[in-house]
């Protein structure tokens, strides 16, 4: 078993997701003894909405979404938080 280095103490959580951009986590954690948990009271972080679109965008943006191997509602999703980050 290989020598873990240890994890240091960040300031805040921006400086933390900068530090394991550039770190690999497997120098600092054994992943040997991890356990898959569930978490059944967890809620739904986004809303369920009804939006009327043209019948000929829907397939657009399926074909779309079919060419880059993703559904086509997180294409949706995407294109929509893209256009409100502008």
């Amino acid at each position: 078993m290989k020598q873990l280095k240890t994890i240091p103490h960040f300031k805040n959580e921006a400086e933390e997701r900068k530090f394991w951009q550039t770190h690999d986590s497997t120098e600092y954690v054994d992943y040997s003894s991890v356990k898959n948990v569930k978490f059944p009271n967890l809620k739904l972080t986004s809303k369920p909405i009804t939006i009327r679109l043209p019948q000929t965008l829907i397939e657009r943006l399926k074909i779309a979404a079919n060419k880059m191997d993703v559904p086509y509602q997180a294409l949706i999703k995407k294109l929509l938080f893209e256009g409100m980050a502008k």
